[in-house]
């Protein structure tokens, strides 16, 4: 089995779902409490994480495998940079919250590639915390046009369906170690904030 990082957190969800905005909130959450927090997101900032958005953003086209390629490398370094790396944090004691991992590639990629191919690419070690916010598509197709921004790449009905549906194969069969929470996601900000940080005060870490 994958190893799990005790201090890790991971926020998921489908497009418009609310991830970013709960990683921003989660992290100064556990500023103001004095907990060192390291607030983190994929496709990361890095030079491969921003090839990773030229391509959702429909500025470059290439290949689903090519592309899932990508994410996996963009992951590795999202981990092991010796700079500013996941595991850098981890070791120093911080919490580390990311808006997103490995299961939005399990969920998304393998709408085209099929769960094995992306799961090989992806034998990276596991949060001990997962939250996931299940907000109804049509939620975060609206949510996704408020922006006024064109749409990426995966940002269909069609294709946000066959990712909803990956979710919850996924989450239906994860390993009992880890703490996983699910939250309604047309609930307010505030809202799904506070169940985030109960549930995590919960298991004492925060």
């Amino acid at each position: 089995m994958q190893s799990i990082f005790e201090r890790f957190i991971v926020l998921e969800g489908m497009d418009g779902a609310g991830t970013t905005t709960q990683m921003k909130a989660i992290g100064e959450a556990f500023d103001q409490a004095g907990i060192e927090c390291h607030a983190t997101f994929e496709p990361t900032t890095s030079p491969l994480g921003a090839l990773v958005r030229t391509i959702l953003g429909k500025e470059y086209v290439t290949t689903p495998l090519a592309l899932a390629m990508l994410f996996a490398a963009d992951r590795e370094d999202h981990l092991h940079n010796p700079l500013n790396g996941i595991v850098r944090s981890l070791d120093k004691g911080k919490v580390v919250i990311s808006d997103r991992y490995l299961f939005s590639s399990l969920a998304y990629q393998s709408v085209e590639l099929g769960f094995e191919v992306v799961n090989n690419l992806n034998q990276f070690p596991l949060p001990r915390f997962i939250i996931y916010l299940d907000t109804p598509i049509e939620a975060c197709l609206e949510r996704i046009d408020a922006r006024g921004t064109q749409k990426e790449l995966f940002e269909r009905r069609e294709y946000l369906q066959h990712v909803r549906d990956n979710y919850e194969l996924i989450f239906s069969d994860l390993p009992e170690e880890i703490s996983f929470l699910r939250v309604p996601g047309e609930k307010s900000r505030g809202e799904i904030t506070s169940i985030i940080l109960n549930h995590l005060k919960e298991h004492a870490l925060f």
